[in-house]
């Protein structure tokens, strides 16, 4: 078993305390409590079902999905990542811009797993698609940054520094690479086509979210 977990950036310091990173991750603690009290059919009322969506039907599950998990691995997981990269771009773009920008890069997560296949009924959740967008804005914004990351190898484990462009972009390519094996599964499993769609509306709209002003703060204290 071998794998990393990012910790967080290592090359900067948030200017602000960053109120939407931590509302959102309040937010999909607060829904997977509701999912642990109400069970299958909160899921399934509040989950992204592309047999409904192309119908018509359910289109506020594209936002209410992407607060929801499937185990307490799924949702720890989610949660440090966003974490670990959204603090930054959250400062880079100011929290309302921020809060924006991911609720957008979920919805156009959701919307590239549905266009795969349309007429699915299972569900789609959890919030790896709007991370994934935070991920690809980070990889444009911050590509030298240093990420203080645990990597492990069975039973063998360290902190070290790897650069940004190096995480994401290994990171990026397994998303690809896995694509193909899960693209006509009908029995659910990792969405990587949510992944992939969220990453690339990262990188291609980050600059339109960025203020300015905090960028050059931020560039200040590289």
């Amino acid at each position: 078993m071998a794998g990393f977990v990012p910790l967080g950036d290592a090359s900067r310091r948030t200017q602000s305390f960053p109120f939407a990173t931590t509302l959102i991750i309040a937010l999909n603690v607060w829904v997977f409590v509701l999912e642990l009290s109400y069970g299958d059919r909160f899921i399934f009322a509040w989950s992204a079902i592309p047999d409904r969506i192309t119908h018509g039907h359910g289109l506020l599950t594209l936002l209410t999905s992407m607060f929801m998990h499937a185990s307490w691995m799924h949702i720890i997981g989610n949660m440090i990542y966003l974490w670990a990269f959204g603090r930054e771009i959250e400062n880079s773009m100011g929290s309302r811009r921020f809060l924006a920008f991911y609720l957008a890069g979920g919805v156009v997560a959701m919307l590239s797993q549905i266009l795969a296949d349309p007429s699915s009924p299972i569900p789609g959740l959890g919030a790896s698609g709007a991370i994934a967008a935070v991920m690809g804005a980070f990889l444009i914004t911050f590509p030298r940054d240093r990420i203080r990351t645990f990597v492990f190898f069975f039973i063998f484990f360290r902190v070290t520094f790897i650069p940004a462009s190096l995480l994401i972009g290994f990171w990026f390519l397994m998303q690809v690479l896995n694509v193909g094996s899960v693209a006509h599964v009908r029995t659910g499993g990792v969405a990587y086509l949510a992944h992939v769609g969220g990453f690339l509306f990262g990188v291609v709209t980050a600059h339109w979210f960025a203020d300015r002003r905090r960028m050059a703060m931020q560039r200040g204290a590289y």
